[in-house]
């Protein structure tokens, strides 16, 4: 398996259909079979969390315009649904945007962690619950303007409640709310957190194709 990070390589977007691929067998075969072309990149700075670099803007000019991209590990959002009619939601302060805002927990992959075990480690650290089955049910790319990163969407059912394992200067609240009142927060744009409202949303359109075949 080629290192795209050592080897300094520029994954080319394209169209695929994988059938009968798991997500995360979607995603390594993605990152596999999709076309690459060799570039050099610049590094502008490091961080613990991400990496940001300079590269050419086409594939086709690499000594042309350059672009800022920021390189990201990816990252994981869960619904943890309680019941059948009650999802756990956070309020978490983000120091980004000074405020404090109502989002599903999430969190990065460590690494050559699978976005799964990111998943069930995230719910824990973030709410205490302890989920008996994760289901994936889509992942989506939050930024490709400026970002690489691949948030993995999750609902988590038969949760447990316990005590929460929060990072030092982390400042999250639980709040367990009534499916119909997590979508009208989407609504009425108490919730403005893109994963968030994503999640929500699609998640309440697979709750109806499921409830019309059951």
């Amino acid at each position: 398996m080629i290192d795209a990070c050592q080897h300094h390589i520029i994954i080319v977007p394209y169209i695929t259909v994988l059938k009968g691929c798991t997500y995360s067998d979607a995603f390594n075969i993605h990152s596999l079979l999709c076309f690459y072309f060799m570039t050099k990149e610049e590094q502008l700075l490091e961080t613990p969390r991400f990496n940001v670099v300079e590269v050419p803007a086409s594939p086709d000019k690499p000594d042309g315009k350059k672009r800022q991209v920021v390189r990201h590990p990816g990252a994981v959002a869960i619904l943890p649904m309680v019941d059948d009619d009650h999802v756990c939601l956070i309020r978490n302060f983000r120091v980004s945007v000074n405020q404090a805002l109502v989002e599903i927990p999430a969190g990065t992959l460590e690494p050559n962690e699978p976005p799964i075990d990111t998943a069930y480690r995230e719910l824990i650290e973030e709410t205490g619950f302890r989920a008996a089955n994760m289901e994936q049910i889509h992942r989506f790319l939050l930024s490709p303007g400026i970002l690489d990163e691949w948030m993995h969407l999750f609902i988590a059912t038969g949760l447990s409640e316990g005590a929460p394992c929060r990072e030092e200067g982390e400042d999250i609240e639980n709040m367990v709310v009534h499916w119909d009142e997590a979508l009208q927060m989407v609504m009425d744009h108490t919730i403005t957190d893109a994963k968030s409202i994503v999640g929500i949303m699609l998640y309440d359109q697979i709750r109806k194709v499921r409830a019309e075949n059951a």
